[in-house]
């Protein structure tokens, strides 16, 4: 079973990447063609929750599952990561979880406008912090 989570974390992980390197790339060059939906993307892409310290939020992200990544293939590579990788990809889960946390609360209650893409990401982060959860608890 912990195969299962491990390859299911993984894919999450690679699918949040590609949505935060899309959204990089749509805060750089902000195309309204590139965003579907009612036009949340523009609106959140253009506030100034975006940015946190000039550092685009989805480049956070980037980060963030590359770390999720980075954990996975060091845990393959190396005995303290093999020793320590869940405790550490929670700690980092977590951290992202609260992040999303607090996006969606901006999304919510401050903008009122839901992008997609952004959407996307803050459940692909959920799932990967309750699988991490779960990875922990169960570990011996």
């Amino acid at each position: 079973m912990n195969k299962r989570l491990t390859q299911f974390t993984i894919a999450l992980a690679t699918l949040g990447l590609l949505v935060a390197i899309y959204m990089t790339i749509y805060k750089f060059f902000p195309e309204s063609n590139m965003c579907i939906g009612s036009g949340g993307c523009e609106a959140v892409n253009a506030s100034k929750y975006s940015e946190v310290n000039g550092i685009p939020v989805a480049a956070v992200g980037v980060i963030g599952y590359l770390s999720i990544l980075g954990i996975f293939w060091l845990e393959r590579k190396n005995d303290f990561f093999r020793a320590n990788g869940s405790m550490i990809l929670f700690g980092v889960t977590l951290i992202g979880f609260f992040f999303t946390v607090w996006l969606v609360y901006i999304e919510v209650a401050l903008l009122h406008k839901y992008c997609p893409f952004c959407i996307t990401s803050q459940i692909c982060m959920t799932l990967i912090f309750i699988l991490s959860l779960i990875r922990v608890i169960r570990q011996p």
